[in-house]
C-alpha cells in the first residue's frame, strides 16, 4: 500500500489543484508516447486501446489523490481496475511494464512542461515513490491472475477430456478447448498412463516438455492414471506421434503407457481417448508390454476384460477378412494352431503340401496384418478367431 509523503507541506493543495487541471493533457501525451514508442500498442483493437488510455489515466488521477490525502487510503492496484480483467490476459507483463514506465517518464516530462518550477522538487520526489508502488501493483496484479488462469485452465481441461472420455465432444467442449488456445484441427491422440508420485510436479514438467516439442496438451487426473491429450503440429507425418509420445513419456509413473489413434482434431478424439483408457486398465496383463504401446496393440486383453469395442473390432477387422478370403485359410489357421503351430502337422491335418501351408499362413498375414508364426500376432488371431465364431455361429 503506498504510503503518503510526509511532513505535509502547507502549499500541497495549491499543487494538487494546479496537478488536476493538466491531468488530461498528461494523460493525452502518454497516450502518444505509447503509440510510438511500442508496436503492440497498435494492434491492440480500438476498444483495447482505450482500456490501456483509461488505465493510464487512472494512475494518474491515483498519484493526484494519493498526493491530496492526509493517510495512505488509495491502493495502486485499484488503477488496473479501469479495464476489464480480461486485459490481463491480452496484455502480457512485459507489455504491462511497458505501459507503467512510458506512463511515469511521461509525467516526468509533462510536469517540467506544465508545472511551475517551484512545484517540480515535490512532485519528483512523489512520483519516485508512487511509481514503485504502482509496480509491485502490477507484479500482484499478474500474479493473481496467473493463479486465477492457472485454475481455470485446469478446471477447463478437466472438463474436455472428460468428455472424450465419455464420448461427449459438443460445440461446447470445442469452445471451452478453444479458451485454452487449443488447436482444434490438428492431429491429436490421447496418451494414458500411471502418475507419478509428485504428481503437480510431474504434470508441470510434463507441460514444459510439450512446450519445448511444440505440443498443445490438455491434462488430467482419471483416477490414478494421467490422461494427456496431444495435439501435433501441422503437416502430421508417420512417426510424430511416438516421438511425440517418447518425449513425454518420462513424466508419466511405472508401467505401460498407452497411445490411442491419431485423429483429424479434436472433435474426433473421443475413440483416442476411449481406446487409451481402456487399454491402460489391462496393459499389466500382457507381461511383456513395453513401455510405450498403441491401444491396437491391446485389442486382445481389452477384449478379454469385455471392452466391446475391442471385441467388435477384432471380429470386424480379423475374423470377417478371414471368413471372406475363403474357408482354406480360415481353416488352415484353425489348423495350425491345433497341431502346436507345425507347417507340417497342418500339411497332414488338412492333406495338402506343407508349401501350400506356407503360402496360407502367408496370406493370412496378407489379409489380417498379423502373422500366425509371431507368438503375440498368434495370440491376437487366436481371440479374434474365437470372438467370431462367438458372435457369427451362435
Amino acid at each position: 500500500m503506498a504510503t503518503s509523503l510526509d511532513p505535509r507541506p502547507p502549499e500541497r493543495d495549491a499543487v494538487v489543484a494546479r496537478l488536476r487541471r493538466v491531468a488530461g493533457d498528461m494523460t493525452t501525451a502518454v497516450t502518444k508516447a505509447l503509440e510510438q514508442k511500442h508496436p503492440w500498442f497498435l494492434y491492440l483493437s480500438a476498444a483495447e486501446r482505450s482500456w490501456i488510455t483509461l488505465v493510464a489515466g487512472a494512475g494518474i488521477d491515483g498519484f493526484i489523490n494519493w498526493l491530496a490525502a492526509d493517510s495512505p487510503a488509495i491502493h495502486p492496484t485499484r488503477i488496473f481496475d479501469a479495464a476489464p480483467r480480461i486485459m490481463a490476459r491480452r496484455i502480457n507483463l512485459k507489455q504491462s511494464v511497458d505501459l507503467v514506465r512510458t506512463t511515469v517518464e511521461v509525467v516526468r516530462e509533462q510536469l517540467d512542461v506544465l508545472m511551475p518550477p517551484s512545484d517540480r522538487a515535490l512532485l519528483s520526489h512523489a512520483v519516485t515513490q508512487y511509481s514503485a508502488e504502482v509496480a509491485f501493483a502490477t507484479a500482484e496484479v499478474y500474479a493473481k491472475e496467473a493463479e486465477s488462469r492457472g485454475a481455470w485452465d485446469e478446471h477447463i481441461e478437466a472438463v474436455v477430456i472428460d468428455a472424450l472420455v465419455r464420448a461427449d465432444p459438443d460445440g461446447i467442449m470445442l469452445s471451452q478447448a478453444s479458451t485454452l488456445e487449443w488447436p482444434v484441427s490438428s492431429a491429436t491422440f490421447v496418451m494414458v498412463g500411471s502418475e507419478q508420485e509428485n504428481v503437480e510436479h510431474a504434470i508441470a514438467q510434463l507441460r514444459l516438455l510439450a512446450r519445448h516439442e511444440n505440443l498443445s496438451v490438455l491434462v488430467a487426473s482419471h483416477g490414478h492414471r494421467m490422461m494427456v491429450t496431444v495435439a501435433m503440429p501441422a503437416p502430421y507425418k508417420d512417426g510424430d506421434q511416438m516421438a511425440a509420445a517418447t518425449a513425454l513419456a518420462p513424466r508419466f509413473g511405472d508401467g505401460a503407457v498407452v497411445l490411442g489413434s491419431v485423429c483429424a482434431g479434436l472433435a474426433s478424439a473421443t475413440h483416442s481417448a476411449t481406446d487409451a483408457l481402456s487399454g491402460a486398465l489391462v496393459a499389466h496383463a500382457w507381461a511383456n508390454c513395453p513401455r510405450l504401446v498403441y491401444a491396437q496393440l491391446l485389442l486382445p486383453e481389452r477384449a478379454l476384460a469385455g471392452n466391446t469395442a475391442a471385441r467388435e473390432e477384432l471380429v470386424e477387422t480379423v475374423y470377417r477378412p478371414l471368413v471372406a478370403a475363403g474357408s482354406d485359410l480360415l481353416n488352415t489357421l484353425i489348423a495350425f494352431f491345433a497341431t502346436g503351430g507345425s507347417i507340417e502337422a497342418t500339411a497332414r491335418t488338412l492333406f495338402v503340401h506343407p508349401n501350400t501351408v506356407r503360402y496360407r499362413i502367408k496370406r493370412i498375414a496378407e489379409v489380417t496384418c498379423y502373422s500366425p508364426t509371431d507368438p503375440r500376432d498368434a495370440f491376437t488371431l487366436q481371440i479374434a478367431t474365437t470372438l467370431g465364431r462367438l458372435t457369427l455361429l451362435s
